[in-house]
């Protein structure tokens, strides 16, 4: 049985290598003019002059090449959601972490082999690029999907914005936004549109891909008159899992089996509800129901709209993945606290564990891989980075506890991990051992996972994946806020598996970035002229003291502008007086 089983896995890899093709994307980054919310036409990014950008199809043991010319005025980079880059960290993408960004009228080509299959994306990953809609689905099919399906439809949510990026984010960082209120989308969209529709035909069975592309949203997704089952979560297959509704918070991906009715009477809408809660304030001109068609006639009427403020709850947790892998006892945990908090710049800023993340000067992956010995000691990547250093193949446990009043979803690159715990409050090491685990012999795998406010979760990976990768709060404000650290994963077997292509030296030069050395640039240890961030005020300030204080400052220098202002309307008064009374004295 064994020996025809393997026989069976050989004659698939067989199969798909037999199958395997290389497949090329030219995209040319632009500005392009777009309004797909109907509201208001803004200057975008787009690819090739278009927007949406186009979907990129692959299939498992293709590989992807994406050959990029940097049009626009910024630095820009790619990276593609949940790939895991296994040997090819070097094209992960995220600026500052494992490359330089592209500079304004550069070429860059991204080499990808595809080793997995499942429902992905790609998106901008210099600044907040993707906000501004730098970013599509990726798809990648199996040579022999684990279920059977007649037709797919990809489902893109994302928020929206009428306001490019770079503005909102100086504002969010602001010392006059103490409290840290994110941008609140103008809109929700389907596809990057307000009004898709997907045509059914009676009696077929359809796979519907997921994928929330947000900055912010998360989104609550059904389907009136119809079942759901999930059958993918983040790539992995999963066991099926009957559903009315769920949730999919800011980066992750679903894949649905949905039984079309058996006739073509009437259409029905899709729901993906925004979730309130993830705003500061919910603007009463904002549409929360973002809605799409299931067509089946364009002639049919439309079914009673089964809109709803009440979701099945859903425990992602308890997926079970079809490809089954035992956890281990970690080698190493980390616990980490994220919060919020005014540091001593006076601004909101993220941080774990009291430390929010600040690029280092030197792209981290080639820090670790011109350090020799020293690539190893956390020190060498700076405070900064954030840096957890691991050996390779060592099973690694991340602790995440969520010490905000909002919601977070985490992504880890290069890796899907093991969803072990979960409890509420805030885990404690000091206190004894870890109280959430779950008694399972296959936990449920995925790279991006939501963790609620007051609560805590537990995932675990094997360290198998040579490389550096940014573990970071997907909710895209809360990057640029400082919610990141940095995985330094096997330095001592990186150098052995990955080489930097010459190009991604010239974009270092070009922007007169250093690409060697500590986080400084600089050689062994001495971090004189790294770039630091902003730390905890002194004392012991609570979060509303922290805002009080804050605001009085505020108070205090528009009080000081005010009679400045005041002081020069009077010295203005007073010297038209005296040029009066002179000419006065003149003419007598």
């Amino acid at each position: 049985m064994l020996a025809s089983i393997k026989s069976l896995a050989l004659l698939a890899l067989a199969a798909t290598a037999a199958q395997a093709a290389v497949v090329t994307y030219d995209w040319n980054i632009t500005y392009v003019n777009a309004n797909p919310d109907g509201l208001h036409e803004r200057r975008v990014i787009g690819v090739n002059g278009q927007f949406p950008i186009p979907t990129i199809n692959v299939t498992l043991g293709d590989t992807l090449v994406i050959n990029v010319i940097n049009q626009i005025d910024q630095p820009t980079s790619l990276h593609s959601h949940g790939l895991f880059q296994t040997g090819n960290a070097q094209f992960d993408g995220p600026s500052m972490v494992t490359q330089c960004p592209i500079p304004p009228g550069a070429n860059f080509t991204y080499t990808i082999p595809i080793e997995q299959h499942g429902t992905y994306w790609i998106h901008g990953h210099n600044r907040g690029q993707y906000v501004d809609g730098l970013r599509g689905p990726l798809i990648i099919h199996n040579t022999n999907e684990t279920y059977k399906y007649d037709e797919e439809y990809t489902f893109a949510l994302a928020d929206w914005y009428h306001t490019e990026h770079e503005i909102m984010l100086e504002q969010y960082l602001s010392i006059f936004n103490p409290s840290g209120a994110e941008p609140v989308p103008e809109s929700g969209l389907i596809n990057q549109r307000t009004d898709t529709k997907f045509n059914f035909v009676p009696g077929k069975t359809y796979r519907l891909r997921i994928i929330n592309m947000s900055a912010l949203a998360m989104f609550h997704f059904y389907i009136d008159g119809h079942d759901m089952e999930i059958i993918e979560v983040d790539g992995i297959d999963v066991e099926r899992k009957p559903v009315t509704s769920f949730y999919v918070t800011a980066a992750q991906r679903y894949s649905v089996l949905v039984k079309a009715r058996a006739d073509a009477s009437q259409n029905f809408l899709v729901h993906a509800d925004m979730d309130p809660a993830m705003f500061d304030v919910v603007p009463p001109e904002l549409q929360l129901k973002v809605q799409g068609t299931i067509v089946y006639s364009e002639s049919a009427p439309l079914a009673p709209n089964g809109v709803t403020d009440e979701y099945e709850p859903f425990n992602d947790a308890l997926l079970v993945p079809v490809v089954p892998e035992a956890t281990q006892k970690p080698d190493q945990i980390f616990p980490l606290t994220a919060a919020f908090s005014v540091l001593n710049d006076y601004s909101n800023k993220a941080t774990f564990n009291d430390i929010t993340y600040v690029m280092p000067k030197v792209p981290t992956l080639y820090t670790a891989l011109t350090t020799g010995n020293l690539s190893s000691n956390p020190e060498v990547y700076g405070k900064y980075a954030h840096p957890m250093v691991v050996k390779h193949n060592e099973w690694v446990e991340i602790i995440i506890n969520n010490d905000d009043p909002g919601n977070h979803p985490f992504h880890l690159h290069g890796h899907v991990f093991q969803i072990v715990g979960r409890s509420t409050g805030k885990y404690d090491p000091a206190s004894g051992p870890y109280p959430g685990y779950i008694d399972s012999p296959n936990p449920s795998r995925r790279d991006t996972v939501l963790v609620p406010s007051e609560e805590n979760v537990a995932i675990r990976f094997k360290a198998n994946n040579p490389g550096v990768w940014l573990f970071h709060c997907h909710i895209e404000w809360h990057l640029q806020a400082g919610l990141a650290t940095t995985l330094i994963e096997a330095p001592e077997v990186m150098p052995s598996v990955l080489k930097i292509d010459p190009t991604h030296i010239e974009h270092c030069k070009a922007l007169g970035i250093p690409y060697r050395g500590n986080a400084a640039g600089n050689e062994g240890l001495n971090l004189d002229g790294a770039n630091i961030g902003p730390d905890p005020l002194p004392g012991t300030f609570t979060a509303k003291g922290i805002v009080a204080l804050v605001f009085t400052i505020i108070s205090a220098l528009l009080g000081l502008a005010t009679v400045i202002w005041y002081a020069r309307e009077d010295d203005a008064h007073i010297s038209a007086q005296v040029a009066q009374a002179k000419n006065t004295e003149e003419e007598h």
